[in-house]
């Protein structure tokens, strides 16, 4: 049976990318957990010809991928926080926010962001599933509701009087399963004259730099501004600025408001859209080759850690994330070829990786190891950490990314 796309409900025969059988990238395991099943799904894209939203193929549902127990703390990213903070401070600049106003961030995860609005004195309200995430958040005095987003709890707090004058939704809009009825609540939970902004990975950059590790369960949508301004134009909002930031690999940052909104457009939207479909990006052919590509990334990667283990060379890995997870599975990889990773995150200390069964351990191991080679599979965040191991280049370590494509320091 040929899949319907999750916004316009077209056909979509096309697969553009097929990674494999994996587990979701965020489910890590403990070890008494081993001798159980796994269960593991299609890793599959397919691209609408419609509306040009790229999406993943159904499989896992969200409440079995965002878990009580989800391992993901946005804190644990010092340029992260960062961005932020920066953003924060744009924001109460750009939208002279203050004390009457009121800020939701969708996806809170453990604050990383309200915190700062929580110091600045403005109301803040976060929306946030997971159990865990949502107790960091209410740690540090930021008000929780634990809740997946959608038209339901829109409306519910128009209702309550507590529409915002600012919604946020960061690395969120691409893992909700239905985009839709997720995008009726960002314009029913949204003042006359309030902004959202929503930051997402751009397509354009996954595909051109053949990012296919930000694929994963998780995702539920990859996103263009083409396929994004028809998602807010049938729920009655207008982009009316955009940005492109480095985070993620290369991301877009939108900004919209309700279609009548006094917010001027910009020139941006235009310049952004005309770039997407210069380089093709609502034609077939755009994603010819990116199969190909995928699979040069793991074969570069197989060589690398295959030529390592001949020569008697230690290799270890940094950062137990979720892209991580979606390249080691789909190139095949376990503890003989890697036999550790490890992380700064408590939550994933002392488990496994899903899949590859490869144990997190804490960064300290790695002083002990003093390892050739450090594989950083969170290659979007390598300055950041390579600044923070320094100590270990010191000792001989040599760095090494996989994609787009495997680079020795």
């Amino acid at each position: 049976m040929t899949p319907l796309c999750r916004h316009c409900a077209a056909p979509m025969p096309r697969l553009c990318l097929d990674l494999g059988y994996a587990p979701p990238s965020n489910a890590y395991l403990s070890p008494d957990s081993l001798n159980a099943p796994e269960m593991t799904f299609p890793l599959r894209l397919r691209v609408c010809d419609a509306c040009h939203l790229v999406q993943t193929e159904d499989f896992a549902e969200a409440d079995s991928l965002f878990a009580h127990d989800y391992a993901y703390f946005s804190s644990t990213s010092k340029s992260w926080l960062e961005h932020a903070a920066r953003y924060s401070a744009l924001m109460i600049q750009k939208f002279a926010l203050g004390g009457q106003s009121h800020v939701i961030e969708v996806a809170s995860n453990d604050g990383y962001l309200l915190r700062n609005f929580v110091t600045a004195g403005i109301p803040c309200l976060g929306i946030e599933p997971t159990a865990s995430t949502a107790a960091a958040a209410e740690a540090v005095g930021i008000p929780v509701l634990r809740e997946f987003f959608g038209a339901e709890l829109g409306r519910w707090l128009a209702a309550e009087g507590r529409q915002a004058d600012l919604i946020v939704g960061n690395n969120v809009y691409a893992h909700v399963p239905d985009i839709n009825d997720f995008t009726v609540g960002l314009a029913t939970a949204l003042k006359p004259e309030g902004v959202i902004t929503l930051e997402f990975p751009h397509l354009m950059r996954l595909v051109e730099q053949s990012q296919f590790d930000t694929v994963y369960h998780e995702h539920f949508s990859y996103l263009s501004l083409v396929a994004v301004t028809h998602i807010f134009v049938k729920a009655g909002l207008r982009i009316f600025d955009v940005e492109e930031h480095s985070t993620h690999g290369g991301s877009l940052r939108v900004y919209g408001c309700h279609e009548g909104s006094s917010h001027v457009t910009t020139a941006q939207p235009g310049k952004i859209l005309a770039q997407e479909r210069l380089r093709g990006m609502e034609t077939a052919a755009y994603y010819n080759g990116f199969q190909r590509r995928a699979e040069a990334v793991k074969d570069g990667l197989l060589r690398f850690l295959l030529d390592a283990k001949r020569d008697g060379r230690s290799v270890a890995g940094y950062g137990a994330a979720a892209k991580g997870n979606t390249v080691l599975n789909f190139a095949g990889v376990k503890p003989d070829l890697l036999p550790i990773i490890c992380d700064s995150a408590p939550s994933k200390q002392g488990k496994l990786m899903p899949g590859s069964h490869i144990p997190i351990l804490t960064p300290d191991a790695l002083t002990a190891r003093r390892p050739d080679y450090l594989l950083i599979l969170p290659w979007n965040i390598a300055g950041e950490v390579k600044s923070e191991l320094t100590h270990l280049a010191k000792l001989g370590t040599r760095f090494v990314t996989a994609v787009p494509e495997v680079h020795v320091e």
